[in-house]
């Protein structure tokens, strides 16, 4: 096996867009109509001088981060803009080389201690190395002419115990037996206030595109689906029950899980909720297709609390309680039986609990512990599809996508940019109402074209049409 190429990081800039979203999109405490999106660029610098720049991009989703009702969007996207200089401080403050896992195990804990100094919880301040690091591999992939699949197979980021939460796994035969795929199937996600069928519909954008859950099943064919929760039993009963009239209607098996975005308090409400879909007659189709139960408690008590009882109907997963490299760890004694890969969160991160994962079923003996893919605020470009490589990498067969159902895909990009991402994937992008989007046919999207050379992408943004951070 090559040895990890080490590199120095020479530049690192931040910049930001707006994003405007075509359908008002509530999770959670915050109903989401505009914010805006994040890009990293960096330019790093191989020992016999070869130099490459990378990117990345990600949503800077407010009230998910840090979900402190006293905080604004605004405040929320400041916290993220804080983070991500925090970060690119760190990273250009070190000028000696470094293997592109080695940038990251060198700042991880300083920069959290960093953030939380400044009073960012650990799921925030991930937010800034989550970026820079996936910059950094893309730069390293370009340098190589190779691709995100090839850099992770043959484990050319240097992954190992330069940090001690990944040290005693083996690193090099584990990223050897993962086998991406050439499709996905995307779990669509029905928000808060989401439309149902056309009886629901109080004020229609009437753009052409899927407004309802009705129109979205007949224009994309989707099989998998992410249904919100928001902690009040009754009312998410009589919603399930709509959606599952409506789910009902579809042929052969589908998949479900539900979302809980920290709305319950404790245990007891989960495990009501669970019971009344359960012995509901009109649920009990749905109720055989939920696969999985996404943070359905608060952050400040989920790892606190134990989740076997809820476990024992429907497995539990960890989301936005995994703020540092342990989360998992501590869940699972408390009964959580998967956990989310999310970019945002870190691409590292994903890689060591999918190492936890095998390991663990390997001494059960069964597959019990598991990683699902849940991000819906990936935008077309750079965000979708890093964060689509990295769980088809991981071997997950189906991911939560819905940037494209409420963005009306790249339409506010130029012309020209929209045109490079179009030609560079023609498989993962199509051109439809006026602009470039996610192709999804059948329920599923095609990735072939993400085996390119760099981090899933073989064109980048327009830098001229964003701002500096």
């Amino acid at each position: 096996m090559a040895e990890a190429p080490r590199f120095v990081v020479r530049e690192i800039g931040l910049f930001e867009r707006p994003v405007r979203l075509r359908l008002p999109f509530r999770f959670g405490v915050v109903t989401l109509t505009e914010c805006p999106q994040a890009f990293v660029r960096a330019r790093i610098e191989l020992p016999d001088g070869r130099s490459a720049i990378g990117a990345a991009a990600e949503l800077m989703a407010p009230k998910w981060f840090d979900k402190n009702l006293a905080l604004s969007n605004d405040d929320n996207f400041a916290q993220l803009r804080d983070v991500l200089r925090l970060a690119r401080e760190a990273y250009l403050g070190d000028g000696s080389a470094g293997t592109a896992f080695g940038h990251f195990a060198r700042h991880h804990d300083a920069h959290l201690a960093a953030g939380a100094a400044r009073g960012h919880n650990p799921l925030l301040a991930s937010y800034g190395p989550a970026l820079i690091d996936r910059a950094l591999l893309d730069a390293l992939c370009r340098a190589l002419g190779i691709s995100f699949y090839a850099a992770m197979q043959g484990n050319l980021v240097g992954l190992g115990s330069a940090h001690p939460a990944f040290a005693g796994f083996a690193w090099g035969a584990f990223l050897a037996t993962l086998r991406p795929a050439a499709t996905i199937a995307a779990r669509h996600t029905v928000g808060l206030v989401d439309a149902i069928t056309a009886a629901d519909l109080r004020d229609p954008v009437g753009d052409g595109l899927p407004e309802t859950l009705e129109q979205v099943l007949a224009q994309y064919g989707h099989r998998h689906f992410k249904l919100k929760v928001g902690g009040q039993v009754d009312a998410d009963v009589a919603r399930l029950a709509a959606i599952a009239a409506v789910l009902d209607r579809l042929a052969g098996e589908v998949l479900v899980s539900l979302d809980g975005n920290e709305q319950y308090a404790d245990a007891p409400g989960v495990l009501e909720l669970l019971e009344r879909i359960r012995d509901t007659p009109a649920l009990s189709r749905l109720w055989r297709s939920i696969a999985f139960v996404e943070q359905p408690i608060t952050r400040a008590r989920a790892l606190e609390v134990d989740v076997r009882a809820i476990a024992a109907l429907k497995p539990v997963i960890v989301d936005e309680s995994d703020g540092d490299l342990d989360a998992f760890v501590r869940a699972r004694e408390r009964g959580y039986a998967g956990i989310s890969s999310k970019t945002c969160k870190g691409l590292y991160k994903s890689l060591l609990n999918a190492a936890r994962c095998a390991r663990w079923n390997a001494e059960a003996g069964h597959e019990r512990h598991f990683m699902s893919g849940e991000d819906l605020t990936t935008q077309a470009g750079l965000a979708v599809q890093q964060d689509l490589a990295l769980v088809n990498l991981l071997g997950l067969t189906h991911v939560e996508r819905n940037g494209h159902h409420y963005v009306n895909g790249m339409a506010a990009l130029g012309e020209a940019e929209q045109r490079a991402f179009a030609e560079a994937h023609p498989d993962l992008y199509q051109a439809s109402h006026g602009a470039v989007r996610l192709a999804i046919r059948d329920g599923r999207l095609s990735i072939a074209s993400l085996a390119c050379t760099g981090f899933a992408s073989a064109a980048m943004p327009d830098w001229t049409q964003m701002v500096p951070i």
